[in-house]
Formats: structure tokens, sequence, C-alpha cells
């Protein structure tokens, strides 16, 4: 079987999984599970056979025309070069992962069929803008992946939550999608095709007339899709949807296409030298914003989802520096790490029993409880710190190590400004990131919560799927120095200065949180015991304590070093610095208002004429039916009173002649 044909296998199996998952997921049940795995499986087996046949080396393309358009034509190309291998690998395991994880996850909910057919169809949609090589095409996987993002975020609609979570993930990303498609046609029409190719082709010879313009427009498309400040807000929200959905759209699809994007078209971008700058600031102020963002959230899912906004931001600023290399490469590893942080948040949600108990503070011996979790977890949150030797670090390293070159002039694809930007704002998030990190983990498995009731023992499936993704969680990272081929031939390895630099500040945020909550559960414990020794005055030591646990104090930890980190700044990060009331005040009022004046409009002035006419002739319609009375009389004497009105009317006529 050649090389093109397995790779169009990739996206066509968990479509045709999606499809039969939908068509007999009430008729016959017992299909569904396997129709959810096996398929996306096979096509991440697939994605694997077509990457070792690529090797890293020259671009698989291949093509046929769709149908004639008379103008510019689209076709059904494939471009298969080393990133579009790996990240496919990467949509294929996660997307697996989350689908094993799910049969667990999810083993009782009644909509299971047509959510695994819309993880297959997620899965299925990014997959073909991994392989496309026409933009047409991929912009269809772009459009799916947001309307099954609608559907998955909206699963549990019954609560108000996820009806309005759903409801903004779709209307943001439209925004951002309106200017992206104009960008498209723009780009097209400059280019001549819609063929990544021929585009290339195109920038390389100079043949682009409007380069700022058409990379401002699409990276509007990417702010949304990648979730980058302005439009980032419906990311956090979307957290009211299943946990699974949230580890595939965090790690593997959705908000990794933008970045994607934007990485395959980069020489788009890079002859623009406005729009590489444009892209460092929005990074840069997505990366801090986010990490302030995520050290004061409470529900450990909103933690992570302000996680993966200031991950994406580091991705961004490698391209903004115009290194695609480091930034697929810190893809690929935020992807793996990612989602472990999300499946083994939803085992930690699957011990409380109830979505509602995803706030840390409300959390307490899940060490012992669920110990593959607290493991697994682990691992992924010094992969998000970027200690070594976990796979964070070396990706992040890369991004740095990109920023540095670019700020000291070493490269000049793009303005050493730029540089600069991406690299304060980089070490100053790797600074917050590891606090919030230390943070998560102090307060979820070290916190004094009310602790849950146990539901039993997890599900192997998800149990499993923990360990599966912690392997390259912890390794992935370490292959650096071998894939050179596969990132255009960029070394991914550290220097010496941002390693130490970067992992000393992390080390740094992680110390001093620590310290901080140290201090703050030691008040809080000094506290306990004298309460319970006044209940019990003769019990043990060792029955103190036991019994203080349950014991009437506050649900939540006090020990939160969040709030002292940030002092002043906590109450606006916490909110996501007012952006959603700012974006409420900006634009939803107005329109609300806009929307009120038409209403008031029809309905008083359009509507008064429509029933002023319908009134009228009702009135006469009245007055002509009171004159049929039915009697000859009435009749007679009318007309002869008309004849007389008549005659006395032609009488004044010819006197006054």
């Amino acid at each position: 079987m050649t090389t093109t044909t397995l790779a169009a296998l990739v996206p066509l199996l968990p479509f045709l999984g999606s499809a039969a998952g939908l068509l007999l997921g009430r008729t016959a049940p017992g299909f569904v599970r396997p129709l959810a795995v096996l398929p996306t499986l096979a096509a991440a087996v697939v994605a694997v056979l077509v990457a070792v046949r690529q090797g890293g080396g020259k671009t698989i393309e291949a093509a046929t025309q769709l149908t004639p358009t008379g103008s510019v034509p689209i076709d059904l190309a494939l471009h298969i070069d080393g990133f579009a291998a790996l990240v496919a690998i990467l949509v294929g395991l996660v997307a697996t992962c989350v689908q094993i994880y799910s049969t667990g996850y999810l083993r009782d909910d009644p909509r299971y069929p047509s959510y695994a057919a819309l993880v297959s169809l997620f899965t299925s949609a990014m997959l073909l803008v991994v392989y496309s090589g026409d933009l047409m095409v991929l912009l269809v996987g772009w459009e799916i992946m947001g309307i099954c993002s609608y559907f998955l975020v909206g699963h549990y609609w019954e609560t108000p939550e996820a009806r309005a979570a759903s409801l903004k993930a779709f209307l943001v990303t439209k925004l951002g999608d309106v200017p992206f498609l104009i960008g498209l046609f723009a780009l097209a029409a400059d280019a001549g095709t819609f063929r990544i190719d021929g585009i290339l082709g195109a920038v390389a010879g100079d043949g682009l007339d409007h380069p700022t313009l058409i990379a401002l427009l699409l990276l509007a498309g990417v702010a949304g899709k990648s979730a980058q400040f302005p439009l980032h807000t419906w990311l956090p929200d979307a957290m009211a949807g299943p946990t699974p959905v949230s580890a595939l759209i965090h790690a593997a699809t959705m908000v990794a296409a933008g970045i994607y994007f934007v990485a395959r078209l980069l020489p788009v971008f890079a002859s623009s030298a406005a729009a590489l700058t444009v892209l460092a600031v929005m990074a840069a102020v997505t990366m801090v914003g986010s990490a302030l963002a995520a050290l004061a959230q409470d529900d450990i899912k909103r933690v992570l989802a302000y996680s993966t906004i200031g991950q994406l931001g580091y991705m961004a600023g490698a391209l903004a520096v115009g290194d695609r290399g480091a930034a697929v490469f810190h893809l690929l590893s935020h992807g793996a790490f990612k989602a472990l942080l999300f499946l083994a948040a939803g085992a930690v949600i699957h011990a409380a029993g109830t979505n509602s108990l995803s706030a840390m503070s409300r959390m307490s011996g899940l060490t012992r409880r669920i110990p593959d979790a607290y493991w697994t977890m682990t691992v992924a949150l010094l992969a998000l710190a970027a200690i070594p030797p976990f796979a964070g670090f070396f990706s992040k390293e890369a991004v740095l190590v990109a920023a540095e070159h670019t700020a000291l002039g070493d490269r000049t694809v793009a303005p050493a400004g730029a540089g600069w930007t991406v690299l304060v704002a980089g070490l100053l998030t790797a600074l917050l990131t590891a606090a919030y990190a230390a943070r998560l983990w102090l307060l979820a498995f070290r916190g004094r919560g009310a602790e849950a009731p146990d539901h039993g023992r997890q599900p192997l499936a998800m149990t499993t799927v923990l360990w599966v993704l912690a392997i390259p969680s912890l390794g992935f990272g370490l292959s650096a120095t071998y894939l050179d081929d596969w990132f255009d031939g960029h070394a991914l390895t550290p220097t010496v200065t941002t390693a130490v630099l970067g992992t000393g500040i992390a080390l740094a945020g992680a110390a001093v949180t620590y310290a901080v909550w140290r201090a703050l559960a030691t008040k809080a414990l000094a506290r306990t015991p004298l309460v319970a020794t006044v209940a019990h005055p003769d019990a043990e030591a060792g029955q103190v304590e036991a019994e203080a646990l349950h014991l009437p104090h506050p649900v939540e930890d006090p020990a939160d070093p969040g709030r002292v980190l940030l002092g002043p700044l906590h109450r606006h990060a916490a909110t996501g610095f007012h952006l959603d009331a700012l974006y409420t005040a900006v634009f939803v009022r107005p329109v609300l208002a806009a929307a009120s004046l038409v209403r008031f409009l029809d309905r008083e002035v359009v509507d008064t004429y429509v029933s002023g006419a319908g009134t009228g002739t009702r009135w006469l319609g009245w007055l002509v039916r009171r004159a049929q009375t039915g009697n000859v009389q009435t009749y007679l004497s009318a007309l002869l009173a008309g004849s007389v009105v008549l005659a006395l009317a032609a009488v004044l006529v010819a006197a006054g002649a």
C-alpha cells in the first residue's frame, strides 16, 4: 500500500467510526465502545507507519482536483512533512487514550454513543487539518472541530453552565473565523492558489502583495482557535464539559490547530515584521496574564485551562521569533503532559464522585485513595513546570533559546524586539508556572479540605491510560537530540544560559510557593488540635489528629498560597482580569441595547401602522355591516334620502354656475 493511501486512511478511519457509531448507537449499543476505540487506534497505528515512511525527509505530496471552480482551483491534497507526521501521531495517541479513558469515565452516561461519535469526528477533523495540502480542505476540518466542540462542551446540556460555555466557545471562535476566512481568500488571490506548496512558493518569490494585511487577518482566526489574547476567554469556561473532552481539546485538537496552522505557513507571517511583532506581543500578554490567572483559580480544571493558554503562548512566542521547530516541539511535548494532567484531574473528580468537588481547597485524602492519579499527575506537573529531565523542560528551553538568539541578533527572521518580548515574558511565565503547578499539587494532594466519600477503585481503563501518557511526559524531551531531521534540521538542545536561568527561576517559584503553603498550613494546624483537645481531653495524640479531621471546620482549606503570593491582584486574577465584564460592557450591552431599540421600533412604530390599517378596515366593515339590516323599508328610505341629497347638490351646483 502506498504512503499516500495510508495517509488518506488516517483521517478516514475515525470518520467511518463516527458514522457507524451514530448509526448503531441505539440499535446495537454493544458495538459503540469498539467503534469508538478501534478506528481511532487504527488511525494512530497508520499515522506511525506514515511517519516511518516519511522519515523526516522530503515532503510527501499528492493532489487531485475536487471540482472546477472557474478561478482558483480547490484540490484534495496531502502535504506531509516531518511536522505533520509527528503531530498526526500525537493526535492519534491522545484521541485513543481519551476514547479508552471515556469507556470508564462515562460508562453510565446515557448519551455516551453520541459523545463517542463526536470525539471520533473531532479527531478526524483535526487529522484532516494536519495532513491537508489545500487551505479550503483544511478549512473544512477547522470548522468541523468548531461544531464538535460546541456539542461536546455542552454535553451536560441540563446545566446552564454547560449551555452557556458551549455557546460562548462557538461564538468567540467564530468571531475569529470571519477575518480568518477573509485572510484565506486574500492569500489565495495573491498567490493564485489554495495549495500550501504553491503559497510557499509564491512567498519565496515575493508574490504576496499584501503580506501584513493577510497575516493579521489570519492571526485573528488563530487567536480564536488557539485561545490567545484577546479571544482566549472561551477556554476556561469550556471546562463545563466532560473532562476527557477537555483533555482532547487542550492537548491534541482545536487549540493546537491554530499553532500548527501558523507553523505550516510561517513564511507568510515572516514576510511581515509587523505581523511577527503583533504575534510576539499577543504571546507575551497571553503567557503572563494566563499564568497569573491560573495562580488564583480554585477549580482544578480552570487552573489547567489557564495553563493551556499560557503554554500555547509559548508556542506562539516561538513562532513570533521565526522558529517553528521549537513551537511544534513544545506542541508535542505539551500535548502529552497536558492530556495526562486533565485525565488525572478526571480521576480526581471521579474519586470525589461529582464535578462540583473539583475545587482544590475542598480536597483531602486523595493521595492514598487514587495513587495512580497522584504519581502520574506529579510527573505531568513536573513536566509542566519544566523541571529536568521531564519533557516540558526540553521543549520550553527550545522556545527560550529561539527567543534568545533572536534577541541577540543571531537570527534575523524576526525583529530583535520580538525576541526580547518573548524571552522576558517566557522567563516570568516559567516562574509563575512552577508556582501554580506547586500550588495545584499541594492543595489537591496535601490539602486539608473536606474529604469526599470514597467511591471505590478507579476503572482499569482510566488508570492504564494515565501510565501510558506518563511515558512521553517523562521521556519525550530526551529525544530532542535525535529529531533534528524532523524539525527543519534545527538543533533543539538547551543552552547552558537558558537552562540554568529557566530551571533556577522555576525552582524558585516552586520553593516560594511551598514555603508560603507550609507557613499557612502550620498556622491552620495549630488551631485545629486546640479545638479537638477541648472536645476530647482524654484522647491520645493520634486520636486527636484523626478526630480533628472530622470536626466541624471550614470546608475550604485555609492554606492557599495563591492569595498570599498575588496579594491585592488575586481578586482580579481570579476573574481573568475582568475581560468578560469588559466585553459585556463594550460589546454585549450595546448590542442588547440596539436590539431593544429595534424591538421597540418594530413593536411600537411598524406594528402600529400595521395594526392601524387592520383596525381601520375592521371599523369600516363594522359600519357596512350595520347598514345591512335586511329591512326593505330602511333600504328605500336610504335610497330616497340619497336621491334628495344628490338633487340638492345638483341644484346648488347649477345655481352657482
